[in-house]
């Protein structure tokens, strides 16, 4: 039973009325009261709808993942770097997945509601208290999101956390190495400054939220774990030389 409530939950219908939903209360805090620049979705426009792997910094729970879901959908009805009026969430883009940690997504109603948008669910690796439990992804998770990638776009954030500049997680590179999507890093910015932790309330209005997709990566797959790791957190731009640089908020926690 429980698996048949999981299989109706992922079907284009019901994933559909639930992007619409979430869009048209979202919409008003990204696009109108808050200013959002998107960059790069012309990197977008040729991707196949399979196997393909958005690596991006992390800045709230759920405004990243859900101006991601508006930015798709509004390239897939010919939008470039703008939402405009959102009559896309009519046919919305619903071929893809995000990665959050399991606890987040049982957190409450709104959370386990948004989790039928296409939630792939990971045990944290981080405490609350910000101490590392493990590294990287258990063989569970990595075959959740290995499967999803056969026939969906899928957005994970290396991190794993909302903390600046935190170090990336190896089971990242180990899915790049071993599924050999094509990679589109993102970089995010202003999020932190007009939401909460959460992303569901408005923190700060008048805020300019910046969308960054780059070219695809070019990654040698026989690299080692850690060089493509590197490699990720680079043109996430989270990686140590992008910290002494003072890029992006560093006051964030």
């Amino acid at each position: 039973m429980k698996q048949w409530i999981e299989s109706l939950q992922q079907t284009k219908v019901v994933k559909s009325i639930i992007y619409f939903i979430v869009g048209i209360f979202s919409y008003p805090g990204l696009a109108i009261i808050n200013k959002l620049k998107i960059s790069g979705t012309e990197n977008l426009k040729n991707l196949p709808k399979k196997n393909v792997l958005f690596v991006s910094n992390h800045q709230t729970y759920f405004a990243d993942v859900i101006t991601f879901l508006h930015i798709f959908s509004a390239v897939k009805w010919g939008k470039q770097n703008r939402l405009g009026i959102p009559y896309y969430l009519l046919n919305p883009f619903t071929r893809v997945y995000f990665v959050a940690a399991e606890e987040t997504m049982r957190g409450s109603f709104i959370s386990r509601f948004f989790r039928m948008a296409g939630c792939i669910t990971v045990k944290r690796t981080w405490r609350p208290e910000g101490t590392e439990v493990r590294k990287g992804l258990n063989p569970g998770d990595t075959r959740k999101i290995a499967r999803a990638l056969e026939n969906n776009w899928v957005i994970t954030f290396p991190q794993g956390t909302t903390k600046p500049f935190a170090p990336g997680r190896k089971g990242t590179a180990f899915l790049i190495k071993h599924n050999k999507p094509i990679v589109i890093p993102v970089v995010i910015n202003g999020f932190w400054r007009a939401f909460n932790k959460k992303g569901l309330k408005l923190k700060k209005k008048g805020s300019v939220l910046s969308v960054k997709f780059k070219e695809p990566l070019q990654i040698d797959y026989d690299d080692s774990l850690d060089v493509i790791l590197q490699q990720v957190m680079d043109a996430i731009e989270q990686s140590k030389k992008f910290m002494l640089q003072g890029k992006h908020h560093v006051a964030h926690s």
